[in-house]
């Protein structure tokens, strides 16, 4: 960061821009000094993983915002039996998005493998791949949870004003996924290329039309869940028409155009590019999706000790995505700066920025997970109003803010393998921890005296044990392997290196 250059301040005492601006700059370069000595990442890696991953968290708030605050006005107005029908329709909501954010990981490591390989033309054809792709996922989904609403929300356990209610979001959500797909490959377009601004500002101006939208159709037209979900499938409509115009290569005022446009002209179907995309991608779906099927049999145990408990755990999961929205930026930024250093051969420049990025997301974790603990009730508060709820609710957020910080370390963890290409272990890794130890874990509340705890412990293991074995993977260095497959080749004489080139240590850090 750039120091302070006392001499140019004005006389006399500084205005209220300058005063802050001074103190922003001063704070920001001990914090960075502070982790530079000890250890924790170096102070020029810093700038670059801060400037691509604060956008990305500023997203990741804004779009975990949403159903947030659907579920804290619904809870306000409605109560436990209408937050528990959101959950339900949720859970069918997410395992939709999860399978768009694995493909939009293939698409991210291509992108930034290609386009730091000098190869913008071929970083393009990945999009138009992954949104061919995209629309061949979507179409049925969107049919089907809009046409089987009510027994899908019955399936894991709704009824009487939960089913009501879920049926309804769902219903009128569900036409948004196909906007939504869009919106997540496109940002993850943007963040391949080092651009992680641009989608912030459009996802975030996009959260706070939610807000006002909700607000005004829940609290003043009185519409109550169908208000909801008309707001946040506006929202999104929203979003996805402005992020189109930069991603065919306009600009919004002077900046912010795709350096690798979508557009009508050229070959569109690129069958060698379409198969190494599903090849990276397919086990990152494959994993998301994991990861969204586990969340139903979870309901249904929490439905079987009432709505209150299913409230509850669905509290304690829109606790920890937000919380993981710290996990948005720290998880690009290594995939990005990882993949660019593999694109161009430097493999050890690729392995120091994934270790210094995932000491950073270690200490961040810490301390906010630490935060919500001793604010877990007010917390629960916004949420629920019944004591009993209140009580079963702050659990459940103690506990998400507790899991958060293995969630957060994996998340950088998978994100470097990710910028390699590597995305088959972290989904073993995924199945392993969902279905060996945090399934059984909740499944044995229920036949023994472990009860509601048994969700807690799920709600550990299930991130504990990927990261742990994430972790193990990287370390092995096996991922530099793996990310040899999928390098561009040298532009001439003097392009990249091969990364076949690149020799290996016994740290697993390639040569530069």
């Amino acid at each position: 960061m750039t120091p302070i250059n006392h001499e140019s301040m004005p006389p006399g005492p500084p205005n209220g821009t300058h005063w802050l601006r001074s103190a922003l700059n001063a704070g920001g370069s001990v914090v960075a000094g502070l982790l530079h000595r000890t250890g924790i990442i170096n102070r020029k890696r810093l700038g670059e993983t801060v400037g691509l991953a604060w956008p990305r968290i500023v997203t990741g708030l804004a779009i975990m915002s949403k159903n947030t605050v659907d579920l804290a006005v619904i809870g306000m107005v409605l109560g436990a039996p209408a937050v528990a029908g959101l959950a339900f329709a949720f859970a069918y909501w997410q395992l939709a998005k999860f399978l768009s954010i694995g493909l939009a990981g293939g698409t991210v490591a291509l992108v930034a493998q290609n386009y730091g390989g000098g190869r913008p033309d071929r970083a393009a054809r990945v999009v138009k791949q992954s949104l061919l792709v995209a629309a061949v996922l979507v179409a049925p989904l969107v049919v089907g949870f809009v046409a089987f609403a009510e027994p899908l929300i019955a399936l894991v356990g709704g009824e009487g004003d939960a089913l009501r209610f879920g049926v309804i979001y769902l219903m009128v959500t569900a036409p948004a996924l196909a906007f939504e797909f869009f919106n997540i490959i496109a940002s993850r377009t943007y963040a391949g290329v080092g651009d992680t601004f641009t989608p912030m500002v459009v996802r975030a101006g996009g959260a706070l039309l939610n807000v006002v939208l909700t607000v005004a159709l829940v609290l003043g037209a009185g519409l109550g869940v169908l208000g909801a979900g008309i707001g946040t499938a506006v929202s999104i409509a929203a979003v996805a028409a402005t992020l189109a115009w930069g991603m065919t290569g306009r600009s919004y005022f002077g900046r912010g155009a795709s350096p690798v446009p979508v557009r009508r002209a050229g070959p569109w179907v690129d069958v060698p590019l379409a198969r190494d995309l599903l090849r990276v991608s397919t086990p990152l779906m494959a994993r998301r999706v994991a990861e969204g099927l586990v969340v139903f049999p979870l309901l249904w145990v929490a439905a079987s000790f009432g709505a209150v408990t299913v409230a509850a755990l669905e509290v304690g999961r829109r606790v920890a995505a937000l919380l993981g929205s710290f996990s948005w930026g720290f998880s690009i930024a290594a995939s990005t700066m990882v993949g660019k250093r593999l694109g161009a051969g430097k493999e050890r420049l690729a392995t120091a920025y994934a270790r210094d990025v995932i000491r950073l997301s270690a200490v961040a974790y810490i301390l906010a997970s630490a935060g919500v603990v001793l604010a877990a009730e007010p917390i629960a508060r916004i949420f629920v109003d019944d004591s009993a709820a209140v009580a079963a609710t702050t659990a459940f957020v103690i506990v998400a803010a507790l899991a958060a910080i293995p969630m957060g370390i994996d998340g950088s963890v998978t994100g470097s393998l990710r910028g390699g290409g590597d995305t088959q272990w972290p989904f073993y890794a995924t199945v392993v921890g969902l279905y060996l130890f945090a399934l059984p874990a909740a499944l044995l509340g229920l036949v023994t005296p472990l009860g509601v705890a048994g969700l807690y412990a799920a709600l550990l293991l299930e991130r504990i044990v990927p990261a742990v074995l994430n972790g193990f993977r990287f370390r092995s260095a096996r991922w530099l392997e793996v990310s040899r497959r999928y390098r561009p080749p040298p532009t001439g004489h003097g392009g990249t290196r091969r990364a076949s080139e690149a020799p290996v240590g016994r740290d697993g850090e390639g040569s530069r």
